[in-house]
């Protein structure tokens, strides 16, 4: 196989216009590195620093590490130093990286949709315990993020995860970031097309591969053959999704160049037919043309969905098609969306006759403790294992039908619930200024103390309405498209004192009604008056919707005091 890592000389694409200045494209001769990134890169692959730290840096500690891999190359491995202690929001803007260092690691586990039985469930929490301090959070890329971790434990960790199938390679860093899979893949008795192989075979082809080792920044990859599309297509950047052709049947539509930040974008339909044991090739030839064809020169545009922006699916089609596949791809209307994408919470019958069970923790955050006892029933009921989902909660499946019960009353024993209120369900939260380098405020704890408020405030609600709190404009909580988003920032409160507090979206969703939230100008709520604000927004909901209306719709036609939560302060 030809090193496509870092092109020599331009390649011969006539039908590609060359734009007015170098964004650093290698298909068209812009090979020079452009930035710092790039250079790190160019100078040596990010694989192979996993000797370094086997036989270097674990053995030598922390200060023995190379700045470039430190905080470079480290990622491609799943390791990113956490933030020191002492530093509040106000400095993550003003410190340089080094600054903020602390000497211990956040590590990212990938699971990529496979069912992680009792085996590694127990792995799982023994890393946690042994290694983490009992830190485990789920993320919304179906990993297991653990933090304090040293360097000198890597090895052992690595040996004892590699030992029943698990990995942390390429969890970070500008390369194939962990797949999402539906957590119901080959189980759900509505499922359009099980799509479990290909996404085994993807990750197979991309993983520990110097051929897509080298993209221009992440590369976030979904696949899901359920009609729920639980694995939040839009904002992926290459999603491939379930769909029927009336002659060919069930295979996979192909949607490209979504993705979230501060640009957000939601990906293009192609509008396609993939059969699944193409599926691979079609995720090689995106993945080829965004590290052929993706923008280098700066980092806020190295993402796919710049180059869509500028493309637009006809001419990515096109190339895709003529330079990376070598055929033409069969037409095929894009599958009808559901109202609300699935996350598979409570108890359903699989098509086996056996049941699955979805749980919630609070914002994902568990522990290694919880990890072993799930493990531990995981044994005990003969289930076949567990999936994380998209939205930080797990999808235990293969409970036999006279077990449900017990099982679910064996979850809540251990801090899962299968029966959560609307707010555990639905609220979301990245990691927060607790450990993250871009973080600005507390995200985990405080929508932790947030479900529980709500849970008092409205323990019944009719109506599904969810948030998502991230501690930064970078959105790894998907807060654009979450009917309550809240973005950390540093706001005023009232006596003009600067504190933590959000900027508010509203009335953003993936689904039928995809779209990004309603930001409302110059409005922010500090993060102690937070509770209060959500109760006066979620009450006008209530008194002023139209029956059978959703949030989103609501929002869309609210007066804006409403929204601002201005009309009834009275009240709380």
């Amino acid at each position: 196989m030809p090193d496509l890592r870092f092109r020599p000389e331009p390649a011969q694409h006539t039908d590609i216009p060359r734009p007015k200045r170098a964004e650093g494209q290698w298909a068209l001769g812009y090979t020079e590195p452009l930035n710092k990134n790039e250079q790190a890169k160019k100078d040596d692959d990010p694989l192979n620093v996993r000797d370094r730290i086997l036989y270097t840096y674990s053995k030598r500690g922390f200060d023995s590490i190379d700045p470039a891999d430190l905080r470079g190359r480290f990622r491609w491995m799943g390791l990113y130093t956490q933030r020191a202690p002492g530093f509040d929001g106000g400095k993550t803007a003003q410190l340089e990286e080094e600054e903020l260092d602390d000497r211990f690691f956040m590590m990212r586990v990938r699971t990529d949709g496979q069912v992680l039985g009792a085996e590694q469930l127990r792995a799982l929490g023994e890393c946690s315990t042994t290694y983490a301090r009992n830190t485990a959070d789920i993320t919304d890329r179906n990993n297991i993020q653990y933090h304090w971790i040293q360097v000198e434990d890597v090895p052992a960790i690595w040996e004892q995860l590699e030992g029943v199938g698990l990995s942390t390679l390429e969890a970070c860093g500008d390369s194939p970031r962990p797949f999402l899979g539906s957590p119901v893949a080959g189980i759900a008795k509505d499922e359009i097309i099980d799509g479990s192989s290909a996404l085994e075979e993807i990750k197979q082809l991309a993983l520990g591969n110097p051929d897509f080792s080298n993209l221009p920044r992440k590369f976030k990859t979904a696949l899901t053959g359920h009609p729920s599309h639980d694995v939040a297509p839009e904002v992926n950047d290459v999603s491939f999704v379930g769909t029927v052709h009336p002659e060919h049947g069930p295979g996979f539509d192909l949607w490209v160049g979504g993705g979230l930040s501060t640009n957000p974008m939601l990906a293009h339909k192609l509008g396609v037919w993939i059969p699944v044991e193409e599926v691979a090739a079609a995720w090689a030839g995106v993945a080829g043309i965004f590290r052929d064809y993706g923008y280098r020169r700066l980092r806020s545009r190295a993402r796919l969905k710049f180059l869509l922006a500028d493309w637009g699916a006809e001419k990515f089609r096109e190339v895709l098609e003529k330079e990376y596949l070598g055929h033409a791809l069969v037409d095929n209307p894009s599958p009808p969306v559901p109202e609300q994408q699935g996350d598979h919470i409570g108890v359903h019958e699989q098509k086996d006759g056996l049941f699955y069970v979805g749980a919630a923790p609070v914002v994902g955050r568990i522990d290694g403790t919880t990890l072993t006892a799930l493990g531990g029933l995981v044994e005990q009921y003969g289930a076949r294992g567990a999936r994380l989902t998209a939205y930080q909660k797990l999808v235990v499946i293969g409970v036999r039908p006279e077990d449900t019960d017990a099982f679910v009353e064996d979850l809540e024993r251990i801090g899962l619930t299968a029966r959560p209120s609307n707010w555990r369900r639905r609220t979301m939260a990245c990691t927060g200024i607790e450990f993250c380098k871009l973080a600005i405020v507390d995200t985990k704890e405080r929508s932790r103390a947030l479900v529980v408020e709500l849970e008092k405030r409205f323990p019944e609600l009719d109506t599904p309405i969810s948030i998502n709190v991230n501690g930064c404009p970078n959105s790894c909580a998907r807060t654009q498209v979450a009917d309550i988003g809240l973005k950390g920032q540093l706001v005023l409160d009232a006596d003009g004192s600067q504190v933590e507090g959000f900027q508010v979206h509203l009335g953003g969703a993936l689904g039928l009604a995809a779209g990004f939230g309603r930001k409302l100008r110059a409005h922010k709520v500090t993060s102690a008056g937070l509770d209060d604000y959500v109760t006066r927004v979620v009450r006008a909901f209530l008194a002023d919707r139209v029956e059978g209306e959703s949030f989103a719709t609501w929002v869309a036609r609210a007066d804006e005091v409403l929204l601002r939560g201005e009309a009834d302060r009275e009240l709380v």
